[in-house]
């Protein structure tokens, strides 16, 4: 089952696999016979499933016709990956789903994130107590998983955060419709430290938070949707690898077909264009946050 997890490196050498053949101009079935594997193996490699020794990665790419030193180094070092057996069971990693262990091995690798959320705020940008109300058994529905307790839900999310504030952070852009500021999760002095740390964060020049207000017209623009769109930068020759990630109901789908993706930035790019500026979002999200405070302050 290891050899099947998916990593953001198994994918960048997966497309490297894949821009050799093309280039060679053979099948997958032709590059399978210079290892002596069968083209359901090659095409498990080009969609990053499964492993190939370092002298098979030697021979495919010396077959294919690159026998650059610069670029066999570069196919290897995407072919190292810390992902070995039990990682993804100590600490607070083991609160990851299956499912969800690839996006965060994307998150990790990205030089830029884009997020649009409808309800609910996005997982890199949620504070602490907003976290920990979202996995009240009444918010969570069937509670964590077996062995799996709240507070390594919390650690693994607040872990994942780490990403935005490292030295040389990804650029991180979401969209958040008014919804996410006013939709109560815990109560109001939660809701409160959320909007509060949204100002805190939009403030860092790597991250730009807009806001979209019911008052302003989509036009269809497909608000209603969840999706993350993530660019991993690539050392080699194949580019950059750029995936959506849909999110519905808790199942995670990865899309990396070129014309889906594009038909998602291009809708990410509209509701930018639509929702307010970094200024004008501040202060919207102020607006909300003083109405959280007269609510808390009134007596009860």
């Amino acid at each position: 089952m290891a050899t099947r997890l998916r990593t953001a490196r198994k994918l960048l050498l997966g497309r490297e696999i894949e821009h050799m053949i093309k280039t060679a101009g053979t099948s997958q079935a032709d590059a399978g016979k210079i290892i002596e594997v069968g083209q359901s193996r090659i095409n498990g490699l080009i969609n990053g499933i499964g492993t190939i020794s370092v002298g098979d990665l030697e021979k495919l790419a010396g077959g294919l016709g690159f026998g650059d030193a610069r670029y066999i180094d570069t196919l290897l070092e995407l072919r190292r990956d810390n992902h070995r057996r039990g990682y993804w069971s100590t600490s607070h990693r083991r609160a990851y789903s299956e499912e969800l262990r690839l996006l965060v091995d994307l998150e990790a690798h990205a030089d830029l994130l884009r997020t649009a959320e409808a309800e609910i705020m996005p997982g890199l940008i949620q504070c602490e107590s907003y976290i920990r109300a979202l996995h009240k058994p009444e918010i969570a529905g069937a509670g964590e998983a077996e062995g799996i307790t709240v507070e390594d839900s919390v650690q693994a999310r607040l872990a994942r955060q780490e990403i935005l504030v490292k030295r040389n952070p990804p650029d991180f852009r979401a969209i958040l419709s008014e919804s996410c500021l006013r939709r109560e999760y815990g109560d109001r002095n939660v809701m409160l430290d959320q909007i509060e740390h949204l100002s805190e964060l939009s403030r860092r020049p790597s991250i730009l938070i807009q806001v979209l207000p019911f008052t302003i017209p989509t036009n269809g623009a497909g608000m209603e949707d969840r999706y993350t769109l993530i660019r991993v930068p690539s050392p080699g020759a194949a580019g950059d690898l750029e995936m959506a990630i849909d999110e519905l109901q808790g199942d995670i789908r990865y899309i990396d077909e070129k014309p889906a993706v594009a038909r998602r930035e291009t809708v990410w790019s509209r509701l930018s264009a639509a929702a307010l500026s970094a200024e004008d979002s501040r202060q919207f999200m102020e607006h909300v946050a003083r109405s959280y405070r007269r609510k808390t302050a009134t007596p009860r």
